[in-house]
This record gives C-alpha cells, structure tokens and sequence, in this order.
C-alpha cells in the first residue's frame, strides 16, 4: 500500500507552504525524512526528528536519526521504524523537526492510503505548493502566566554584581 502525506511547514505567515509525497507503508521514516528534505530543497545534512502526535498536534514521542542517549534509555531510531509501525488510519499525524538551530519544522499528516501505481517509483513528489522562506520562521512559546514563572524562580541576585556572586571566578 501506499501512504500519501501532507508535509505542512508550520509557519506563522500568511501563505501556505506544503509538498504531498506517496510513499510506501512499509518504507523507514528515514526515506520519509529523505523525501521530506528534497521536497523542501533541503540537502538533508542537519539532524531531524519525527514525533507522533494526537489531533491537537501535540508533539508526543520522538524518533530519532540517531541515538544520541548515550545509553541511557532506548530510542526509536528512523532507520529502523517503517512508517506502518507509527502511521495508520487512526494515528495520521507526526511532527517533524528539521535542523534543531533554525527549528524548521512540518506538521505531517497521513491523507490517504491507496494501491501502489505500477510504473511509478516511489517516494514520488505528487505536487509542492509555496516556496519556503530563506530562514525558519519564529517560533512563539506562551505559557499561561509568565508572572508566575518568575516567581517560581526569584533568588535576588544581581547578576551584574560580580563581587557578591558565590562561586571562584578562578576555578581552572
């Protein structure tokens, strides 16, 4: 079977950015990740990482390119995770984290499953609306009360005030 994606760059601008891929289920979210990329005019170079998610878009648990854990605890890696393992007709959605420094991410989305077009080679590119900015787009965090973050921290310290700081400024 074959899986068609929506990747959506999740932006805050005025015009829409997305490429639709077919892809087969039982392809790595590595060649999604692949495609994803050279859809988007990426060379693919910078780390990434897809994340399942719910219908709120809320980003839930991460596969990897790598196992950067150091052995801590096991992680899902994308070359070895096929798409039919995280992706199905009740679990459609993923988010996807490109180049952790400008934070490019995509909101992925399953929009269909279809027999596979002999002749076709897949993944195939079906169509590319938008053109992606020259940099990510800003990302806005919001929590519910920032007043009571600052609370939660408050120490009095001047920062600025090196004389009264508590450390060894000469610890080498």
């Amino acid at each position: 079977m074959i899986y068609r994606f929506r990747a959506i760059l999740d932006n805050d601008t005025k015009e829409d950015v997305f490429r639709d891929i077919e892809i087969r289920e039982t392809d790595s979210l590595e060649d999604l990740h692949n495609a994803i990329t050279q859809s988007f005019g990426f060379d693919g170079l910078q780390m990434a990482s897809f994340y399942i998610s719910n219908e709120e878009w809320d980003q839930g648990e991460e596969i990897s390119m790598f196992d950067v854990s150091e052995g801590n605890a096991s992680v899902r890696l994308m070359n070895e995770t096929a798409l039919n393992d995280v992706v199905n007709k009740s679990q459609t959605k993923l988010i996807y984290v490109y180049d952790f420094m400008s934070m490019w991410t995509f909101l992925v989305e399953l929009a269909e499953i279809v027999d596979e077009a002999e002749g076709t080679d897949y993944p195939n590119l079906m169509f590319a609306f938008g053109q992606i900015p020259d940099t990510a787009p800003e990302k806005t965090f919001e929590a519910e009360n920032f007043d009571d973050l600052d609370d939660e921290f408050e120490d009095d310290l001047d920062i600025d005030d090196y004389d009264n700081l508590d450390f060894d400024e000469n610890w080498n």
